[in-house]
């Protein structure tokens, strides 16, 4: 019988191999390699035919010496606690590898949001938060939308919380709409800060961003921005993959002069199905999912799910590829990860490459506990400067001591955490 895949053991043995490095002294690794505390509760929800019916909720808070928990909360029918507390272990480390002065958290309902009503959901959200209201807040640990959830369970969850708590605080949770305090740019955050990313790293490998070519796997948000932002500073996008809902398969779209973003989302339905009949009129290669790999490309840009690019498919990555950047989280296999290092190909890790979300929510949080709020100018600066400071110190560590980038990421957040417990005096 396989082993069950177990993400939380797969972050504990990350964070081994890099606290050998590290040297760190054994009770450092031990309060590190556990969460510092984690909630489990019931959520009885009157259902709309008036029968009641219980759903389990989590929050893991990883660590908080520098500064308040931060983490989405999903609705998904098979979350487990353990997938909980490994993502509250990476929000610690990604947190810290872009040095936003926040810890990682997590959360989680069992539950399948396509079987319940709106009305359903608001309950939902608004029980979670009287399960949890005396260990979250804004100075303590700051939701946000994650898998399955969307602004409006933001909204149903702070306005319960501001109930509660008999007052407005904004700053508690952040991924609301701009009209109930959420930050201008963060729709684009992520997928833009890959590609301040991409830039940072073309200039440390010496290819001028202009004509540079690039293959991406998805078109959801992430994709959609990257490639935007992309052929804005002068690149190209000649491929996108992504899954047909329809026939359940993965297609990739080609095109090497380079493919119109604003074309290809005018012939997608809201499911994320590019219509490939209207794609191949104009122009466009249609393509098995794989095909993404495979093209003649400086850049790949993994934007999709994890556990994309593996041992099996890596062979097939074309020789002209320089450069892999992680816009998805977990996308590339430890085996993968060999062969990449082999061929000598350059990594911007998943945490630090998709970092921009997280570090968007950071200053939505900051606008919302001033009451004051930025431009979408000076969001993006902020997040084109913080990016860029956050790549070049793991880059340059990477060079000095021939780490590969994933393990100086690493590095770097994870020292950052053990310092601040270490000045805490909690070890």
């Amino acid at each position: 019988m396989t082993k069950q895949f177990n993400a939380f053991e797969m972050a504990q043995n990350q964070f081994d191999e890099v606290a050998e490095k590290l040297q760190l002294d054994a009770s450092t690794r031990e309060l590190l390699r556990w969460p510092l505390r984690e909630y489990h509760f019931l959520i009885p929800i009157q259902m709309d035919d008036g029968s009641t019916q219980v759903f389990k909720g989590y929050r893991v808070q990883h660590n908080d010496a520098r500064g308040p928990a931060k983490g989405g909360i999903r609705f998904h029918p098979q979350e487990t606690v353990d997938t909980v507390r490994a993502l509250s272990m990476w929000m610690t480390w990604k947190c810290a590898v872009v040095d936003i002065p926040l810890g990682g958290g997590k959360g989680g309902v069992i539950c399948d949001p396509h079987n319940l009503s709106p009305r359903e959901q608001e309950r939902l959200c608004r029980g979670w938060v009287r399960q949890i209201v005396r260990n979250v807040g804004p100075v303590q640990d700051v939701p946000a939308p994650d898998v399955m959830t969307n602004p409006q369970h933001m909204v149903w969850i702070l306005d319960e919380y501001e109930k509660i708590m008999g007052g407005h605080f904004p700053g508690f949770i952040t991924g609301k709409p701009v009209e109930v305090g959420g930050s201008l740019g963060r729709t684009e955050a992520t997928g833009t800060a890959v590609i301040y990313t991409v830039r940072e790293a073309l200039k440390r490998l010496g290819i001028p961003i202009e004509g540079v070519r690039a293959s991406i796997q998805g078109f959801g948000n992430v994709a959609q921005y990257a490639a935007k932002k992309l052929i804005e500073l002068g690149g190209r996008v000649i491929s996108v993959a992504c899954w047909d809902n329809n026939d359940r398969t993965a297609y990739a779209f080609v095109k090497p002069d380079g493919i119109d973003v604003d074309f290809l989302l005018s012939i997608t339905d809201r499911f994320g199905t590019i219509d490939k009949d209207k794609a191949r009129e104009a122009g466009y290669e249609i393509k098995p999912g794989d095909a993404w790999l495979e093209q003649e490309a400086e850049i790949l840009i993994p934007a999709a799910l994890e556990n994309q690019i593996t041992g099996e498919n890596a062979a097939k990555i074309h020789p002209s590829v320089r450069l892999i950047a992680e816009g998805a989280n977990g996308p590339t296999t430890p085996e993968a990860d060999a062969v990449i290092r082999e061929r000598g190909i350059f990594v911007i890790p998943d945490f630090l490459c998709n970092a921009g979300g997280v570090t968007c929510s950071y200053f939505e949080q900051v606008q919302s506990n001033m009451n004051f709020y930025w431009p979408k100018e000076e969001v993006l600066e902020r997040l084109d400067h913080k990016m860029t400071v956050a790549f070049h110190a793991v880059a340059d560590l990477a060079e000095e001591t021939g780490e590969y980038m994933r393990d100086a990421a690493y590095m770097i957040a994870i020292q950052r955490v053990a310092t601040a417990c270490r000045l805490r005096g909690w070890v």
